[in-house]
């Protein structure tokens, strides 16, 4: 695990650094340490590893830790089991992943660094002729395309800022193409809980939004309209990492949770 993540193995992130500093942790203090819920969970349904050609594989990278913990939470609040009720769970961050939780497993889930709606710093799925011709242009190198999809992209591409609370600010201002752009991202997460819905087919208990971007009353309201012809919407707003990590370590301690072996 300590080397693939420091590999960047399976793509470069923050979070890559939580199993190396709680190896160091665990040697100093002589205690257990765990991941819960990586960003590289995966629990894929077979026909969502497919990919349009054979060249390609799907892979499971999204907000798991906070995805499961607001599950959880609402089964728990609602009196329910999350492994029997069927879920769409949005993640609103730097980036979106929205995930469809089917009877206590992720069985579909857009791969948040290359996938999906546009989010604040995120290009997610582009016109794919544009992108060839811009990565054969000579214009951009490799790296320099990178951070096009990633860093670079969504809201910091079209508004020079990732700061939804500037946004929102700029749009009661009158800023008319800020209200267009901050539309549009809505309208394209939207767009994927509908398609996320046909993988329940339509069944679904809730669609639930959490994630720092969820304390966006304007961002909230965009898609709130257009899906709540789907299921009720619940929204639980911010990441609660640590809790969600402590957790998941308290479940594996007291065996409410079966500890797993990385392989």
């Amino acid at each position: 695990m300590l080397k693939d993540l420091s590999s960047a193995r399976y793509g470069e992130h923050a979070c890559n650094l939580g199993a190396i500093l709680a190896s160091k942790f665990a040697e100093k203090y002589k205690i257990p340490a765990f991941i819960s819920d990586p960003v590289t969970v995966d629990e894929l349904a077979p026909e969502a590893r497919i990919a349009g050609s054979a060249l390609f594989k799907k892979t499971s990278i999204f907000h798991a830790l906070n995805q499961k913990a607001i599950a959880k939470r609402f089964a728990e609040e609602t009196g329910k089991f999350y492994k029997n009720i069927n879920l769409i769970v949005v993640h609103l961050g730097g980036g979106i992943s929205i995930g469809v939780h089917k009877k206590g497993k992720v069985v579909d889930v857009n791969n948040a660094l290359e996938e999906g709606p546009f989010t604040p710093e995120r290009s997610g799925f582009l016109p794919m002729g544009q992108l060839v011709k811009l990565c054969f242009s000579g214009k951009y190198t490799e790296k320099e395309v990178s951070k096009i999809l990633v860093g670079k992209g969504g809201l910091v591409s079209h508004l020079g800022t990732s700061d939804c609370r500037i946004i929102e600010k700029r749009i009661l201002n009158g800023d008319k193409k800020a209200e267009l752009i901050y539309k549009a991202m809505g309208y394209s997460i939207a767009k994927y809980i509908g398609a996320a819905a046909t993988v329940l087919n339509g069944k679904v208990t809730a669609i639930l939004l959490t994630g720092g971007g969820a304390k966006s009353r304007i961002l909230v309201k965009n898609i709130k309209q257009k899906i709540n012809f789907i299921a009720p919407v619940k929204v639980y707003p911010g990441e609660n990492e640590m809790s969600s990590l402590a957790s998941g370590a308290l479940r594996a301690l007291k065996g409410k949770e079966k500890i797993l072996t990385y392989r």
